[in-house]
């Protein structure tokens, strides 16, 4: 794989991959929230000169309204149609829960060394309406290095990778940031120096830095008359936050993303939940790193390993889709509503996460002898 090339690509669309012999073969998921976001997404053109109206559907389509989510998980306060209640009880059924399996993961990752990817927004801090003050929690800090103490670790997240670490604040994982655009080792030198620097393990889109700088201060001015609008320069690309804008003033945000998206050809729309995310036409993303980093770690053409990657967000499902072509190790998809997903297991939210990191730091002990 060679780290610096830039090849520019379409979107693609979400993947439809076959799924592991263990669980038992399944489908993709019952799709209940986003009937269209493939569709959807497939229309989008690589420099946003598409329709509007496609935009803003793709909006609404990657945030399910809060009601929806409620009804799925609680099942409690008011009727909720039977048939969603089959599709979601079909969902977990196809997806079952990683804490109930653990013992079954536990037993298929015999004898191999457990590399642990994660995901940081929604997966190791909770989903807030300020993206600056996703903070996780001091026993999640604590569970992430645990785990941390006995298998290789990385952070996998579209924010730039100082602002990872700053919110994470431990130097002995891996982080990939900008999706993976920014990839560095753990902290190196002697315990007692005072000031250690971080290797850069790679960096595919370094060429774009300019653009992406140029192009996060020009949306920065654009959109700042759209109440609670935040454009976020995540180094490699650039988050645009529509989390706190009234959806009344949706159209006028996307508009404005397209007028200037335009301006670049070089560079691509995605998104994620509520954020419209502006990135480099290369061929690189969370799955292209998931790989870097197995083979950095000496994994690349193994059989011996047993990557666990555990994210929530639609720029994970490249990550998932690798993990399946390499009919190795497992995704682990944090939702509480059916989405459709290459991941095998799922997980709630990020306290389910955390107990998973605990059981699996307590289950290393035990098995010292088997890794």
């Amino acid at each position: 794989m060679t780290k610096n090339a830039v090849v520019p690509i379409e979107i693609p669309a979400v993947p439809v991959s076959q799924h592991y012999s263990y669980p038992p073969p399944r489908g993709r998921g019952g799709n209940t929230n986003y009937p269209n976001y493939k569709k959807l997404l497939n229309q989008i053109e690589l420099n946003g000169a598409n329709k509007l109206n496609s935009w803003l559907d793709c909006m609404r389509a990657s945030s399910p309204t809060q009601t929806r989510q409620n009804s799925i998980l609680t099942f409690t306060s008011s009727p909720v149609m039977p048939d969603l209640i089959d599709e979601t009880d079909k969902w977990i059924e196809e997806h079952p829960s990683a804490l109930c399996k653990f013992e079954d993961i536990m037993a298929i990752s015999k004898g191999k060394k457990i590399v642990m990817f994660l995901d940081y927004d929604g997966t190791l801090s909770p989903i807030v309406d300020d993206p600056d003050r996703a903070y996780m929690s001091e026993s999640m800090r604590e569970a992430v290095k645990d785990v941390a103490m006995h298998f290789p670790t990385a952070i996998v997240s579209g924010r730039c990778t100082d602002k990872v670490l700053s919110f994470v604040r431990l130097k002995e994982l891996y982080y990939a940031g900008s999706h993976g655009m920014d990839i560095v080792g753990p902290t190196i030198g002697p315990k007692n120096m005072k000031s250690k620097t971080k290797e850069v393990l790679c960096q595919p889109a370094s060429d774009f830095l300019p653009i992406i700088e140029e192009i996060s201060k020009t949306l920065t001015e654009k959109t700042k008359m759209i109440p609670g609008a935040k454009v976020e320069n995540n180094k490699f690309c650039v988050s645009v936050h529509y989390r706190c804008v009234d959806e009344k003033k949706w159209g006028t945000l996307a508009e404005q993303v397209k007028s200037v998206l335009n301006q670049y050809p070089k560079l691509r729309l995605t998104q994620g939940r509520k954020v419209l995310e502006i990135r480099p036409t290369i061929k690189w993303n969370k799955g292209n790193a998931l790989e870097f980093l197995l083979e950095t770690l000496g994994y690349a053409d193994s059989n011996e390993v047993f990557p666990v990657y555990i994210g929530d967000d639609r720029t994970d499902e490249d990550a998932f889709k690798v993990l399946c072509e390499r009919q190795q190790g497992i995704g682990i998809l944090v939702s509480k509503v059916p989405k459709e997903t290459n991941a095998c297991f799922s997980l709630r939210e990020p306290t389910e996460v955390k107990e998973l990191l605990q059981k699996l730091a307590q289950w290393k002990p035990l098995a010292t002898n088997e890794h």
